[in-house]
């Protein structure tokens, strides 16, 4: 009996060992340069079927909204904020309100000024959070970078 408990404690500490929590959003950086001094950097996420990630736009009682934090540097400025593809926007019982979220693929985008030439990274991270219909992953946040051109 001690043996079959040993060797059924042992399975699961290595099927444990092994299992992964899911990630199913993925992120791609690329930038554009749009004269000598401005630029466009562009964050698509592309998310796995059934999943969704939301909105930078905050809502009261729902998910965390996705952000991102620019490190600061003398290189670049920030022109403006973030810019997001259009949201869909679905009452989600779990949250006990009205959403906006993301299926499939989102794209950002980040207008920048530059204060020198170009061929410097820009470095950042985007915090978010994605649910599918059975469960909400833990907020997650992830280093980017993307260099300018």
């Amino acid at each position: 009996m001690k043996t079959i408990f040993a060797f059924c404690f042992a399975s699961f500490l290595s099927l444990s060992a092994f299992s992964q929590a899911p990630n199913p959003v993925s992120w791609i950086t690329s930038y554009k340069s749009i004269s000598a001094t401005e630029g466009e950097i562009t964050i698509t996420a592309l998310i796995e079927k059934t999943w969704h990630t939301y909105s930078q736009i905050a809502v009261t009682d729902g998910p965390i909204p996705t952000t991102f934090s620019f490190t600061p540097s003398k290189s670049f400025e920030l022109v403006g904020t973030t810019g997001e593809s259009e949201p869909e926007e679905e009452y989600v019982e779990a949250f006990g309100a009205k959403v906006m979220h993301f299926s499939e693929k989102v794209v950002f985008t980040q207008k920048v000024k530059l204060n020198v030439k170009a061929g410097f990274v820009i470095n950042f991270s985007v915090e978010y959070m994605c649910c599918d219909n059975k469960m909400c992953l833990p907020p997650k946040t992830v280093s980017l970078s993307v260099k300018t051109q």
